[in-house]
């Protein structure tokens, strides 16, 4: 797998069936190893490792109903009070962030309604925050760490 713009972290990978799978700390079980899992793996070990964010209260693979389809949020973050703060989404690191890639994130903000949009191919990290009462967002510089999503 390629290396990313995150820090280096502890991930298991095993063999099952000679396809290669990752242990998601977070769903605490093995999962394929996908380019996208890859970074998806990375990006959750960071969050929880540098930034702050608590294991209990992050999700992965986290369904909702969108216009009647189900769908599958990639990681959606809670507060204390299990009310969801920010919606991420991974991409694999050979596919480009464009707007499609934020359309899907917001599509699933229909549902979720979170304060904090992150899309990320393992290399470039992008954060939005919400402002529904201009009906706008604003970039961030950087993730931010998890007492100020939910401050």
């Amino acid at each position: 797998m390629s290396t990313l713009n995150l820090p280096p972290c502890d991930i298991k990978i095993t063999e099952k069936d000679g396809k290669q799978q990752v242990f998601d700390i977070l769903r605490k079980c093995h999962v394929a190893l996908t380019p996208e899992e890859w970074v998806r793996q990375h990006f959750i070990h960071y969050l929880l490792n540098h930034k702050g964010y608590p294991q209990t209260l992050t999700s992965n693979e986290v369904a909702i109903t969108l216009n009647g389809t189900k769908r599958r949020c990639d990681t959606v973050v809670y507060d204390k009070s299990l009310k969801p703060r920010a919606i991420i989404e991974y991409k694999a690191a050979s596919v480009k962030i464009t707007k499609e890639v934020f359309a899907q994130i917001a599509r699933y903000n229909l549902t979720l309604k979170v304060d904090y949009l992150i899309v990320s191919n393992g290399l470039q990290h992008y954060c939005c925050k919400m402002d529904y009462a201009n009906n706008s967002y604003t970039f961030l510089q950087e993730i931010p760490e998890y007492e100020k999503i939910v401050g």
